[in-house]
């Protein structure tokens, strides 16, 4: 039996990235509900699938219905716990279940002042002292990971950890932001993963343009690729 999930725009609804990229990556079935933030029937839509003003949300085979990202990452790694979805050494996962919760409570300032947008790019951001603080904390955390691991990813193979840290990649790129070349390189690894690919792509023919995600006066370019 499969997970049922429900999300909202795939170019701007960060939290429902990192839902999807809990089951795709790691071939775990699921149907794939989708509604509108901003839209008329948002709430409507989120109380008919059994949750509560937000997505993601999954309902599980059972009839479980789990609402916070983290607690779709932790039921998912122990449902399944050969598909690599948490690393299996107990000190870097529990590392690595830390650093999710920090990404889940944290990061206020470049979440406010960036908000994910995977259709466009914009020139002439200026952060502010707050952003360039969690940019920084964001740079230390890949930066101890990749050192430790040695890459591609967080903890080397692709996991939950690198899908909670997705969306903070793509703002990383839509909002040029600094970046050391350690970081560079994750973030060309996690934005040409297939998956990620997908989900961008799905995206731009699936969302319309939505009003409150548009910076102007910035100027718009493309969204950085690494064909």
């Amino acid at each position: 039996m499969a997970y049922d999930l429900l999300i909202g725009q795939k170019s701007y609804s960060s939290w429902s990235l990192r839902g999807w990229l809990a089951f795709a990556p790691f071939d775990i079935p699921v149907n794939v509900h989708k509604t509108v933030i901003y839209g008329d029937s948002f709430y409507d839509d989120v109380a008919a699938f059994g949750a509560h003003r937000t997505v993601p949300a999954v309902r599980t085979p059972e009839g479980g219905m789990l609402t916070e990202s983290i607690a779709i990452a932790w039921h998912l790694a122990d449902a399944f716990p050969d598909r690599g979805l948490l690393p299996a050494d107990p000190v870097a996962r529990a590392e690595a279940l830390s650093i999710m919760a920090e990404m889940h409570s944290g990061f206020t300032a470049l979440r406010a002042a960036c908000p994910m947008n995977l259709r466009t790019a914009w020139v002439g951001f200026q952060p502010s002292e707050g952003v360039l603080a969690d940019v920084a904390r964001v740079e230390q955390i890949f930066t101890r990971a990749l050192n430790r691991s040695g890459g591609p990813f967080l903890y080397g193979a692709f996991s939950m950890v690198d899908a909670y840290y997705a969306p903070v990649v793509t703002r990383l790129l839509t909002y040029a932001l600094p970046m050391s070349d350690t970081v560079a390189t994750y973030a060309k690894a996690l934005s040409t993963h297939p998956d990620f690919l997908s989900w961008r792509a799905d995206g731009l023919v699936e969302d319309a343009e939505v009003a409150v995600y548009d910076m102007a006066p910035l100027d718009r370019i493309a969204f950085p690729t690494f064909g």
